[in-house]
C-alpha cells in the first residue's frame, strides 16, 4: 500500500487553510496547517512531501522560513513552495532557495501540477 503524501500549509488566514485542506484531502493528501511561522517546524519530519508557505505571514514569514529550512542538513531536502498575492512572488521565491512559487489566486490545477511535480 502507497503512504499519503503529507504537506505542511502555513498562513495566517484561516479560509485559505481550511479551503485548500478540503481541496487536497479530497486528492488523497495528509494536509497539517498552521497560522504563523513559528509553528512549522514542530511538522517537519521524515514524512513531510512538500511545505507551502505564504509569504506574508505574522512572526517569521515563508521566505525567511525557506531560507532557514533551505540552510539545514535536515530539511534542505523537503520541497519548499512559496505563494502570496504580491506580483514579485516568482523573485521573492528565487531569493528564498524556493523550489517553486505560485501567485494568489491560483488555479487548483496548477497546485495539484506542481505538487505532483515534487512528490
Amino acid at each position: 500500500m502507497i503512504e499519503p503524501k503529507r504537506i505542511v500549509i502555513a498562513d495566517d488566514d484561516r479560509f485559505i487553510l481550511e479551503a485548500m485542506t478540503m481541496i487536497l484531502e479530497d486528492e488523497g493528501y495528509i494536509v497539517e496547517t498552521v497560522r504563523n511561522g513559528a509553528e512549522v517546524e514542530k511538522h517537519l519530519d521524515a514524512g513531510v512531501g512538500v511545505l507551502l508557505l505564504d509569504v506574508r505571514m505574522s512572526g517569521m514569514d515563508g521566505s525567511e522560513l525557506c531560507k532557514h529550512f533551505k540552510s539545514q542538513p535536515a530539511t534542505r531536502h523537503i520541497p519548499v513552495i512559496l505563494f502570496s498575492a504580491n506580483r514579485e512572488t516568482q523573485h521573492i521565491a528565487q531569493e528564498a532557495g524556493a523550489d517553486d512559487f505560485l501567485v494568489k489566486p491560483f488555479e487548483l490545477s496548477l497546485l495539484l501540477e506542481k505538487l505532483q511535480q515534487y512528490m
